[in-house]
């Protein structure tokens, strides 16, 4: 368990301030037209949106056309962030719209084998692991999928989700629950320990 005066966490709490803070400084400069301002925003916010919204869609090309138009949109609406929730989530959400847009276009692929065979994985000990609760994302329906993927791949709190996904935080509550429900359902056949299961309950 974690103590409050722990270091770490302390550590960790002051770096997400300083990102925070980065992020909001670096949207009001480029709502001022700051465009060596918005790069750096660029930059930084690139590779986390890649890993979220690679989970819906195979195509490496896809992705980075979603997060181009996504970004263009942060740098066109930057003057109209008012700070009610925190930058990422803003830029989060918008990138999140975007990927819809672009599922509901039919631009997007989303079979098992395809994601894969796009998706590079490290070799190590938590490889399988992860591969393993992957497959488990990809059976849940769209809005559990999506609400564990921001909660725990974006690091929303439920109610940036509820603000980005357009409900109640007890909704979210409410789908974070059945989420992990049916995981906790689904990993055991995924994992093949069901026959294990039934020899220890003999």
């Amino acid at each position: 368990m974690i103590r409050d005066d722990d270091p770490s966490s302390s550590a960790a709490s002051s770096a997400a301030a300083r990102a925070e803070a980065l992020d909001r400084a670096e949207l009001a400069a480029s709502a001022r037209g700051d465009r060596a301002a918005f790069e750096r925003l660029y930059r930084r916010h690139f590779p986390r949106l890649a890993r979220f919204l690679r989970r819906y869609t195979a195509r490496a090309d896809l992705t980075e056309d979603v997060i181009n138009k996504a970004l263009w949109v942060v740098w066109s609406k930057a003057g109209e962030f008012r700070g009610d929730s925190k930058a990422s989530t803003w830029i989060t959400g918008i990138a999140y719209r975007c990927m819809l847009k672009a599922l509901r276009d039919g631009g997007a692929h989303t079979e098992a084998a395809e994601l894969e065979a796009e998706i590079p994985v490290d070799d190590g000990p938590d490889t399988e692991l992860r591969d393993w609760v992957d497959k488990g994302l990809r059976l849940l329906p769209e809005d559990l999928r999506t609400t564990l993927e921001l909660a725990y791949g974006a690091g929303l709190s439920c109610a940036e989700i509820g603000v980005l996904m357009g409900c109640a935080e007890g909704t979210v509550k409410a789908r974070m629950f059945n989420a992990r429900l049916r995981l906790r359902n689904l990993m055991p056949a995924l994992g093949g320990l069901e026959p294990a299961r039934r020899e220890e309950g003999r």
